[in-house]
């Protein structure tokens, strides 16, 4: 079985992060990627400084061809199905049945976005239906916007995207959720809410043009911000132990830590804040941490 310091599960911006700062720390580290990420839709990644507007894959391609450069790290095509605790750290094993061993772990692994059953959302995901202003919105300011969904997250979020477009209108897709309070609210800053059902996102190549309702009215749209649903995209660090937020992210510590000695995590997988520059914030964190780590036990 091959053993390294490090196994990384993982290999977008975080992972990557993680094991540029390790394979800096001469450490043997083990890339193991599926190879989907969540934003392969996303034609263009924003507020990440020098690769503002360039697109996430190349911005992964960069970061990969530049950790290949440190002899120290590896990467292998695999998806992780299950791990174990050992004397000597843990034991990894593949879908294809191979398996790895290394002293720490790091899971930078993401969430899987569960998709309402809208026709056309999941073609328009990361396109022009939209999970973070910080990101897209500067694109699409002073443009028809909407938000989908009710109540006080909404009403918050709402506040928020007031500030990149006067045009907004909220699609609660038959719900409600608004006190009265929320409404006048809304109302005085001119945020329309419209509660009919939604059956299709129009759209032409992952672009908004419209939405239609059940009573078969439309409402022109060139942006719709959601926040649907979401999973962990890999059960294993649950299945090791490692505790989850009331939301579903894992716990960290300030340095990256789950709540089981000797596994890490960053990302998408341990924040609501998913944005490239914010893991790759997280994934040189937990790299340093991880070599510290390992650099006190070998004292």
């Amino acid at each position: 079985m091959q053993t390294y310091d490090v196994i990384i599960t993982g290999g977008s911006y975080a992972g990557l992060a993680a094991a540029m700062a390790l394979g800096r720390s001469l450490r043997s580290v083990l890339v193991l990627d599926s190879g989907k990420p969540c934003n392969r839709q996303t034609p263009h990644s924003h507020n990440f400084l020098t690769q503002d507007g360039e697109t996430p894959a190349n911005i992964a391609a960069i970061g990969k061809a530049q950790v290949q450069r440190y002899p120290g790290v590896q990467f292998k095509d695999a998806t992780v199905i299950s791990a174990a605790q050992n004397s000597f750290g843990y034991t990894l094993t593949t879908a294809a049945g191979e398996q790895f061993q290394a002293k720490k772990l790091l899971f930078a692994t993401g969430v899987k976005d569960e998709m309402p059953a809208i026709k056309g959302f999941a073609e328009s995901w990361g396109i022009s239906v939209l999970h973070c202003p910080y990101c897209h919105g500067y694109e699409v300011k002073n443009t028809p916007t909407g938000i989908l969904g009710g109540g006080d997250i909404t009403f918050e979020f709402a506040k928020m995207i007031l500030n990149w477009t006067k045009d907004l209108t909220i699609f609660t897709n038959g719900g409600t959720g608004f006190t009265e309070e929320q409404l006048e609210g809304l109302t005085r800053n001119r945020i329309a809410v419209n509660d009919k059902e939604i059956v299709e996102i129009i759209q032409e190549q992952g672009q908004i043009r419209q939405l239609l309702f059940k009573d078969g009215s439309t409402h022109a749209l060139q942006a719709l911000y959601a926040r649907p649903v979401f999973s962990q995209h890999c059960a294993v660090p649950e299945a090791l132990g490692c505790a989850l937020t009331p939301a579903g992210h894992l716990v960290v510590n300030e340095f990256q830590a789950t709540t089981v000695p000797g596994i890490f995590a960053a990302g998408d997988a341990t924040t609501p804040m998913r944005s490239v520059a914010a893991a790759v914030a997280a994934g040189t964190l937990a790299g340093a941490m991880i070599n510290r780590e390992l650099a006190v036990s070998e004292f």
